[in-house]
């Protein structure tokens, strides 16, 4: 006997909740289960600056993490709250200045090195930005992930909104989007106040090749 339309339709609903209840029960059984949450703690250790504290996820992450918690309407809703509290955790620049050394933002773009576990502590963390993003139009290599920068000021203009939703997308990114793939250079002390002032520069100084 051939499957009406309205049958196959129910068949494929009923399989894609089948499928829906299996992947949550899997991340609810993932996150209480013992064995994998040994698992995870003997598959790291701790050297160096390097602790078990990094894999260790605050709420924003631990969200984002699980795909299916994180979609739907009430993700929708968690995203919007997640997002005001990373909002919150933003400082302004102490000194009140957003503009640092373009050509310091530049070699802390370009380096990638920092916070290992062979780095010492006071070893100097990059930003490693061209690692998702092009910046100066002059570079031949960089990644895709975040969208370019090339022309960042030029294009946007030079106003107190752009210069602080640029320092807040830097210091915490996650702020704007819940699940941004974009590191919080402030939040997690990534990047020093003045590092990320220099970024900064090298984004919105008219100067910087990044505008020329």
């Amino acid at each position: 006997m051939k499957m009406t339309h309205i049958q196959k339709l129910f068949t494929i609903a009923g399989f894609i909740f089948a499928v829906g209840a299996m992947q949550t029960n899997a991340f609810a059984q993932q996150k209480n289960d013992p064995k994998f949450n040994k698992m995870m703690q003997d598959s790291f250790r701790a050297d160096g600056i390097a602790g078990l504290d990094r894999i260790k996820q605050d709420e924003t992450q631990k969200f984002c993490s699980d795909p299916v918690f994180s979609e739907g309407k009430q993700g929708a809703a968690t995203r919007e709250k997640i997002q005001k509290i990373n909002m919150a955790t933003i400082q302004q620049p102490s000194d009140g200045k957003y503009i640092g050394d373009w050509k310091s933002g530049e070699r802390i773009a370009q380096s990638g090195r920092g916070a290992t576990w062979i780095d010492k502590a006071d070893t100097a963390v990059g930003g490693g930005c061209y690692n998702c993003h092009q910046i100066n139009p002059k570079e031949v290599s960089y990644g895709n992930i975040g969208p370019s920068l090339t022309g960042y000021g030029k294009l946007r203009g030079y106003s107190q909104e752009i210069v602080t939703y640029t320092w807040n997308r830097i210091n915490n990114s996650k702020a704007y989007n819940a699940c941004s793939n974009m590191p919080r250079f402030g939040h997690f002390k990534l990047l020093t106040e003045k590092q990320m002032q220099d970024v900064m520069a090298l984004l919105l100084d008219p100067e910087s090749p990044v505008n020329n």
